[in-house]
């Protein structure tokens, strides 16, 4: 284990309400999980799912205030569905507050929220660990989406974006281009497997 990891988990336990602090330890366990699955480092997953939510704790004006206090770029789409931002955020909190220096890591944080085109190993598992841990239960079909996470990332990535965007229209909520364009790309990429 990564010396760091009791540090992070003693930090966010105080910032989080404990409920979020209770996700982000299903999210790194989970993580883990399907990083032993896909052969990837447990310490990056382990880190970059406690991690991921290290910026929930703000509100979304606070979130959008504190990106311009430090010239964190931020686009209109990101603006209009300002729930996103917090992965942004997130990912400078982790680098300059939490001493985060692996763009891995780094990246699986930014893009947990919105997804993108051509995700690493570690930003699918992080994305898709964020989704099915163990205390969600909101979501439609989880054991089945559960199952396929082990079975098939790339398929899983497609069929959670699909019901993501499905469930935003149906509120009508705004949605990251950033979304659109993952969902297309594991759209095309999974399409002999569907």
């Amino acid at each position: 284990m990564n010396e760091q990891i009791p540090y992070f988990r003693e930090r966010l336990k105080a910032k989080l309400p404990p409920l979020r602090y209770e996700h982000s330890l299903g999210v790194s366990y989970t993580a883990m999980a399907l990083a032993m699955r896909y052969e990837y480092d447990l310490d990056k997953a382990e880190i970059a799912g406690l991690l991921h939510d290290c910026a929930k704790h703000y509100t979304d004006d606070e979130i959008i205030k504190k990106c311009r206090k430090h010239e964190i770029p931020l686009e209109e789409a990101e603006l209009s569905a300002p729930a996103v931002l917090h992965a942004k955020y997130g990912a400078w909190l982790a680098e300059r507050r939490y001493g985060i220096s692996d763009p891995e890591i780094l990246s699986a944080i930014r893009w947990h929220t919105t997804g993108k085109a051509d995700m690493s190993l570690l930003d699918k598992i992080i994305y898709i660990a964020d989704y099915i841990e163990p205390r969600r239960d909101k979501a439609p079909d989880l054991p089945r989406m559960r199952k396929l996470a082990f079975e098939d990332l790339d398929l899983a990535m497609y069929e959670i974006l699909e019901g993501t965007l499905q469930y935003l229209k149906k509120k009508g909520s705004n949605v990251d281009p950033m979304t659109n364009e993952a969902y297309d790309y594991f759209k095309e990429l999974t399409g002999s497997r569907r």
